[in-house]
Parts: C-alpha cells; sequence; structure tokens
C-alpha cells in the first residue's frame, strides 16, 4: 500500500514516498542531532527493496537540505533530482556542498514541467511508475529565469522551487510547492497546468508569505491543505478549507489506497478530525480518519 510521510522536523521539510511500485522517493531534508537516528532508520527501513530510490529537491533552502550529507552517507543517493541551477550561498554549509556536489554529478537529472523519466512516470516491462509528475518549472518563463539568478547570486532560493505531483491510479493526489511565493505564484497562474488534488502541502511551511492563490486553490480544490510548522504566528489557515497542523500533530502518514486515504499522526491527543471518516484503521497508532477519493 504507497505511504506518504511528512515529517515533524522543526522549521524544515522532509518527507518520502513508498510508492506502490519498486520505487522509493524521498523529497527534501532537514536532519539535527534530535530527529536524524530516528528519521534515518525509518528511511533505510521503508526504502529497504525498492529497486529504485531517488532523493527530490525542491530547492536548496537550508532548511530543506540540512543533513543531505548524511543521507547520502548512510543511503548513498543515486538519482538526484533537481532544477539545474548554479545557486550559490555566502556561506557554504557541508550541506549545501554536498547538494551542489550531487547536482553538478552525473546523478543528477533535471526537472522541468511535463518531463518523462522511466519508473519516474513511465511504465516498461521491468517495474511500474511512481506516479511522479513535475508541473513546475517552465523554463522559458521570464519569472523563473529570474528566480534563477536571484538565486545564482546568492539572493534568495525560494522561488525556484519545483511544484511536484503524485497520483496513485484509482486514488489519491497530493502536491508539493516547495518554497513558492504568493506573489511569484500568482504571476505563473496562467502558465501552469495544475489540477484537482486531494493533499495539498502549502507552500512555505504554510506561511502567510507563502499563501496558495485563490486562482490555484480555485482549480486544486483540495481536501485537505497540510500546514508546516512555522511559527503559529506566521502561518495563513486557509479559512474555508480543511487542514492539518504540523505544529499540532507531528509526523503526518497517510497511507493511500484505492478510494481513500487514511490519516495518522504522532501526537496522542490531536484527535479525529470531523470533516475525516472513521473506518476503524490501525495501522499505524494515532488514527485520525479517513478520507474519501
Amino acid at each position: 500500500m504507497p505511504t506518504i510521510k511528512s515529517f515533524s522536523v522543526g522549521l524544515g521539510d522532509m518527507f518520502y514516498i513508498r510508492h506502490g511500485t519498486d520505487n522509493f522517493s524521498t523529497i527534501d531534508c532537514c536532519l539535527s542531532d534530535d530527529n536524524q537516528e530516528r528519521i534515518l532508520s525509518e528511511i533505510a527501513a521503508q526504502s529497504y527493496g525498492k529497486g529504485v530510490t531517488r532523493f527530490i529537491s525542491t530547492h536548496p533552502d537550508q532548511d530543506h537540505i540540512s543533513g543531505i550529507e548524511l543521507l547520502d552517507e548512510e543511503m548513498p543517493i543515486r538519482n538526484f533530482y533537481v532544477v539545474k541551477n548554479q545557486a550559490t550561498k555566502p556561506i557554504i554549509t557541508d550541506s549545501f556542498r554536498r547538494y551542489c556536489e550531487l547536482r553538478d554529478s552525473d546523478k543528477a537529472f533535471y526537472l522541468s514541467a511535463g518531463c518523462r523519466r522511466r519508473w519516474m512516470n513511465q511504465e516498461d516491462d521491468e517495474r511500474g511508475s511512481s506516479g511522479l509528475n513535475i508541473l513546475w518549472p517552465n523554463l522559458a518563463n521570464v519569472d523563473f529565469k529570474q528566480a534563477l539568478i536571484k538565486a545564482r547570486d546568492g539572493v534568495s532560493y525560494n522561488n525556484m522551487s519545483l511544484v511536484c505531483r503524485y497520483q496513485l491510479n484509482n486514488g489519491g493526489s497530493a502536491l508539493w510547492l516547495g518554497d513558492l511565493e504568493t506573489e511569484f505564484m500568482e504571476n505563473i497562474s496562467g502558465e501552469i497546468d495544475l489540477y484537482p488534488t486531494d493533499v495539498v502541502f502549502a507552500a512555505h511551511h504554510g506561511r502567510k508569505s507563502g499563501k496558495i492563490p485563490n486562482s490555484w486553490l480555485d482549480i486544486l480544490k483540495p481536501k485537505v491543505i497540510v500546514l508546516g510548522e512555522a511559527p503559529s504566528r506566521d502561518l495563513n489557515y486557509y479559512s474555508g478549507y480543511n487542514t492539518l497542523t504540523q505544529n499540532r500533530c507531528g509526523d503526518i502518514t497517510m497511507e493511500f489506497s484505492t478510494g481513500q486515504i487514511d490519516f495518522y499522526v504522532s501526537e496522542y491527543g490531536y484527535g479525529r478530525r470531523r470533516w475525516l471518516k472513521d473506518y476503524g484503521v490501525s495501522q499505524y497508532s494515532y488514527y485520525i480518519g479517513s478520507l474519501d477519493v
């Protein structure tokens, strides 16, 4: 059964997808002394036996690449999926140095809207597709080109973020937006192909600065928006939409099956959400309900 997990890592992002096919994907990295043993152990266990593993980097802000060198040493990254860039930083951390080594190596696969790759979104007789599709960037877009220049000059990295969508056949879907900022999303609104998506991970950890524009939400029609671990005062709570707030529920695990997504959290006492159905599932601790999709 496919699983998506959003780790509670403080002010940062880290996810994995254990696909129903012979694939495993890690999205971003935010390891620290407090969490690295737990997270690396879980990723090793969950990816065990998978023939294809990939790391998807949305963008190189430190809170999205922290500890990538530890992950690479523990479980060598063989496929590094990244937006092609020349980002620089005034202070070179071990994590950014490893990011650049992977970005510029023959392990890198450069992502753009509509790109195709065997086992990412193509299947063959050997193994099935991961169900992953890249909706952004459009390499010809002027706003994106400006974002690359800012990254090259070490000014800002948020708006070079990719947009990645996962779709299970006859099942749920999820969308990652990295740290895209509201104004940038508004500017590219007519140039990105969006689709209704069940679970949307809010841009920029759910901050007001990354509020997903209404023009996007009208198309996405999310059944739940997941807010990251930004300080509560900085969050946009998406009035009128169902939300899960990682500040309160900790790790979020989502089990995908035909027509259903089951939600679990790591914080006991978070409680069931009224907008989720109770199917009495008990795959993991702290089941909070299921979503019909």
